[in-house]
């Protein structure tokens, strides 16, 4: 029988190939004016997985974009993995920080990535790390070495809060029914030191809105008269923290789970340089939450940032005015514990309660989710790790990640099933960001372990 070395080797060129060609659709879910491409994206996804040998391939509708399901039932007795993955990408703006155009592929080396990387919107996030499974089903069908059921989940919306796909999990309970849940949309520590996400924080995302006077006022007959509402948001937002980098919302950190001493240490162990990673971003110092480290910050805390200010005249040239309202997007990471529900309530009164008379405020909740762990005795994560001993030839670290993937709390409440994160990514590879990237080595990589997490898996089961 052929093994998926070989087969890698025989198709490498054609698995890019697909990989560009389906980057090349500007599938951004957040702008209505790319719709269509969002439901063309789909349609591939669909004719992909039907070529992979999906028996059972459909376009479910939703009150938003379609959930792409497939599926292929070898012995109902048999273990069922369900894959979830999503088809739609992020905004590719700024467009004039990009080296070449977004939606234009191309593949070139770096020195992360010596043997080339493809640089595109969504490389990585997440068409390049869902497709990866799309290509090992093909191999394990190809060569009649499946050894359990599959369903694939493939929706349109995780970029903007997966609200769609919320609609249909609780009434699909009996169509996803499994016993693991396999998600590529995560990343690992290096390309040769694997390791696997075990946590995941939650979010909530809010639009806060700051109204002054009625109208634009010129800037010198009522500059020092009236509020100005970019200096009133700017001073709202900088009271979010205190100097020690601690988010001061009354009740904030009342139920985030503190690790203790022992679980820290083990955190610690994971490779990190502190230099390295700065050189990365080319900062002069990092910035965070003061008692925690770098990796501890960005994992086991939760977080304040703002995502996007704006307000007044921002375009060539000088126009002197007060403007009548300022704008700013704030997302805020969680940690187990933390309701995203119930953390959004305490934003929304803490920032109308610090408001000055002089302002009126706005906050519009967007969308979040929760938290989540997942325990390393369970037997995905087993089967998980040994598929990376597998093909890596080392064993992988369990890894926290700062990263949220919302709908991971719904299966496991709606489906009663674990979720496994099997991640190929580098934080290098800019997700998110102009030039964002996925090695093409990783991706390989990817289509070669997971196959090896069905074998290991059906074994365990």
């Amino acid at each position: 029988m052929q093994t998926i070395q070989q087969y890698i080797t025989e198709h490498k060129q054609r698995f890019i190939d697909e990989l560009i060609e389906l980057l090349k659709i500007p599938s951004i879910s957040a702008d209505t004016a790319y719709s269509q491409d969002v439901l063309n994206t789909a349609d591939s996804i669909l004719n992909a997985l039907k070529k992979a040998g999906c028996t059972n391939v459909e376009l479910c509708e939703t009150p938003g974009y379609p959930i792409v399901y497939g599926e292929k039932i070898i012995d109902p007795n048999l273990p069922t993995v369900l894959v979830y993955g999503h088809y739609d990408v992020q905004p590719a703006d700024p467009l004039d920080l990009w080296d070449a155009p977004p939606f234009d592929p191309i593949i070139k080396k770096t020195d992360i990535h010596p043997e080339g990387a493809i640089f595109a919107r969504g490389a990585c996030d997440d068409k390049g790390q869902m497709y990866m499974h799309v290509k090992a089903l093909e191999y394990m069908t190809a060569t009649d070495n499946l050894p359990c059921n599959v369903k694939f989940m493939i929706e349109g919306e995780e970029e903007v809060g997966s609200e769609s796909l919320a609609w249909f999990v609780p009434r699909n309970i009996e169509k996803l029914a499994n016993d693991v849940i396999l998600i590529s949309d995560t990343g690992m520590i290096a390309n040769d030191i694997p390791s696997i996400t075990t946590g995941l924080r939650g979010l909530s995302y809010v639009e806060v809105e700051v109204t002054g006077p009625n109208r634009d006022l010129h800037s010198g007959l009522y500059g020092g008269a009236v509020a100005n509402p970019i200096n009133i948001l700017s001073k709202m937002i900088a009271s979010l923290h205190d100097e020690n980098n601690h988010i001061t919302i009354p009740g904030f950190y009342d139920k985030v789970e503190e690790l203790s001493t022992e679980e820290r240490n083990e955190m610690g162990k994971a490779p990190f340089s502190l230099e390295a990673y700065k050189n990365a971003l080319d900062i002069d110092d990092v910035h965070g939450e003061k008692g925690y480290t770098t990796n501890e910050r960005n994992s086991i805390r939760p977080t304040l940032d703002v995502n996007g200010i704006w307000g007044g005249y921002t375009g060539e040239g000088a126009k002197t005015v007060i403007a009548s309202k300022a704008y700013a997007k704030i997302s805020m990471r969680l940690v187990p514990n933390q309701d995203w529900e119930e953390i959004t309530e305490l934003f929304k009164n803490h920032f109308e309660k610090i408001a000055p008379k002089s302002v009126k405020v706005k906050v519009t909740p967007h969308h979040g989710g929760q938290g989540y762990v997942t325990p390393i005795d369970n037997i995905g994560y087993q089967a998980a790790s040994k598929a990376y001993e597998e093909t890596f030839g080392v064993t992988p670290i369990p890894q926290r990640s700062g990263g949220s993937i919302p709908i991971v709390s719904l299966f496991e409440k709606e489906l009663k099933s674990k979720t496994i994160l099997m991640g190929f990514g580098l934080n290098s590879d800019a997700i998110h960001s102009p030039n964002e990237h996925f090695g093409v080595w990783n991706y390989l990589k990817g289509i070669e372990t997971i196959p090896y997490f069905y074998k290991y898996f059906a074994e365990l089961s």
